[in-house]
């Protein structure tokens, strides 16, 4: 998903993102009821690709101010907003495709993906955790361990 599809997603949700937001914190976004701010910091689009989702992650997702991380259920809602930009952003079928369309590296999969490394990372954990050593979807099987790989079934006839 592109970052533009992501405003757009934005726009029609009535969520307000403001992308050269300047914070007191080291924060790369924060959202605060339906307004969304990027820090101008952050420079590249792959990265505030990243940032928005969770971000809209926040907005579908959580309750109140979960700034802090003090409470386990602050935790889980940060955790079930980062799992909904991954879904968002790459998903099992993201994978997949990445995998059809001849990406066997992560940097190659980010890329195709259009998001950071670091947030494949985090997704590739996510699922790892959500699911285990692998998941299978439709005839594939992606592997979350030692590395992510990718393998597809034989269809008997």
């Amino acid at each position: 998903m592109k970052y533009e599809e992501l405003l757009e997603e934005s726009t029609i949700h009535d969520v307000y993102v403001i992308e050269n937001a300047k914070f007191q914190s080291k924060a790369d976004g924060l959202i605060n009821g339906n307004v969304i701010g990027i820090n101008k910091e952050v420079r590249t689009r792959r990265k505030r690709t990243c940032i928005l989702a969770e971000e809209l992650g926040h907005y579908h997702t959580t309750v109140g101010d979960i700034v802090c991380q003090s409470t386990a259920s602050d935790r889980r809602q940060e955790r079930r907003a980062r799992g909904w930009a991954y879904n968002r952003l790459i998903g099992l079928t993201g994978i997949v495709n990445s995998y059809k369309h001849g990406c066997y590296s992560l940097s190659d999969t980010a890329e195709y993906l259009d998001v950071t490394e670091e947030f494949l990372l985090e997704a590739i954990q996510y699922y790892r955790s959500k699911y285990g050593a692998f998941a299978t979807i439709d005839n594939y099987v992606i592997y979350f361990e030692p590395s992510l790989g990718v393998l597809e079934l034989g269809i008997n006839a």
